[in-house]
């Protein structure tokens, strides 16, 4: 009797999840770290049950768009427009201020401008679903914290639009003029959305009510309206993943379409599986085993960086020294937008071999590690969502 040679594969990937994922519950760990040796275990550069990089790389990238357009459904238009000034001033003072110590790191190596904005661009952005699952189990969404550190995901998020318009006029190729309009109107399309989304009290999608009855429906209109505008965005020059996200937030503001969380659920569980999964395949055992502490000076000098300069940010902006210094810890990995800034850089030649191999491996065990210095700083802080603040003059 004839087995279709993928049941294997999947059959192995389920059993690696579960068993790490029981291993690292009982060890009191988030199921992210799972999923990650999950996909370091299976993959190529571990038991190789999938080793065929453009499957795994297409597996990642719809992973990627489900993932945000859940993220995109979690975001709350009026907690971001009460909190505007914190999204707008404290990213663009975080990309300069990362920008700025890179620049520094860069002229003692002689690098080039292109790959110092690079550089600072993949390590200002955080991730928003390591973050957004961490403060979902820990019961910190609504805290004033988890509010602050999430207005300056979603805009970090939305940052990735000039980000990838930058990166494509610094690769030192002849851009069609054609493809930059393309990018410049699909930056439009998407803000414009966003626009209407936080200008309206609530959006109304054509066929909701009807849709309302009928579970099976709603489930595909949802799935569509995720995937369209993830079509339109990748059509149009940018990240099919920031398309994703732009469709999360209409659902999000959007008061028929309350049933999309209990409707995806399931999907969302699997995606975000399928996509830290896909992050531990990426990462290369051998460049970590000839690169140990190389690897381990620049992540902890990254994540410490970015613990600090997030808190002194956060603090100038009015947060109290212990909440800003815990958003910090919060935002101090390095984010899964980055991996489609590194991917363009590394197509544009902008990013050489070695170096591209270094940021991956980098990117991916910061996410890995990122859930226990978090633990560690609130720790370290007294759990500053569990007290009230100290007054500003203590």
């Amino acid at each position: 009797m004839h087995i279709d040679p993928a049941l294997p594969i999947v059959v192995s990937a389920m059993l690696a999840i579960l068993i790490i994922g029981l291993i690292l519950r009982a060890l009191q760990q988030p199921q992210i770290v799972g999923y990650i040796v999950a996909g370091l275990v299976i993959g190529p550069q571990g038991l190789a049950l999938l080793n065929d990089a453009e499957l795994i790389g297409r597996i990642g990238g719809m992973g990627l768009i489900v993932l945000l357009f859940f993220v995109g459904m979690e975001a709350s238009p009026g907690a971001l427009l009460s909190r505007w000034r914190l999204a707008i001033f404290g990213v663009i003072l975080q990309v300069l201020a990362t920008i700025g110590l890179i620049w520094l790191i860069g002229w003692f190596y002689a690098w080039p401008l292109s790959l110092v904005i690079l550089f600072g661009f993949v390590i200002s952005l955080s991730s928003t679903a390591v973050v957004l699952k961490l403060l979902k189990d820990w019961k910190e969404l609504d805290t004033q914290t988890g509010q602050s550190v999430l207005v300056i995901l979603l805009a970090q998020d939305m940052a990735l639009i000039p980000m990838i318009i930058a990166i494509n006029l610094m690769s030192g190729e002849s851009i069609q003029t054609s493809e930059l309009i393309a990018q410049l109107v699909g930056a439009i399309i998407l803000i414009g959305i966003a626009a209407w989304v936080f200008a309206s009290d609530h959006v109304r999608l054509p066929f909701a009510k009807k849709l309302r009855a009928d579970h099976e429906l709603q489930v595909f209109a949802a799935l569509l309206l995720c995937f369209g505008l993830a079509l339109i965005s990748g059509e149009l020059g940018l990240s099919t993943a920031l398309g994703a996200f732009v469709a999360g937030l209409v659902v999000s503001s959007a008061r028929e379409t309350k049933w999309v969380h209990e409707s995806l659920e399931p999907f969302r569980v699997v995606f975000v599986a399928v996509f830290f999964v896909y992050i531990g395949m990426l990462i290369d055992i051998d460049y970590v085993r000839d690169n140990p502490l190389k690897l381990a000076l620049l992540i902890a000098v990254i994540v410490v960086i970015n613990t600090l300069l997030n808190a002194l940010i956060l603090r100038v902006l009015g947060s109290s020294w212990r909440r800003a210094s815990y958003a910090g810890a919060l935002l101090s990995q390095i984010g899964e937008f980055s991996f489609i800034l590194v991917a363009m850089a590394h197509a544009a030649r902008i990013l050489p071999d070695g170096e591209y191999r270094l940021i991956v491996a980098v990117i991916a065990i910061s996410l890995m590690l990122s859930p226990a210095w978090i633990a560690l700083c609130k720790v370290l802080l007294g759990h500053p969502e569990g007290k009230p603040d100290r007054p500003r003059n203590a």
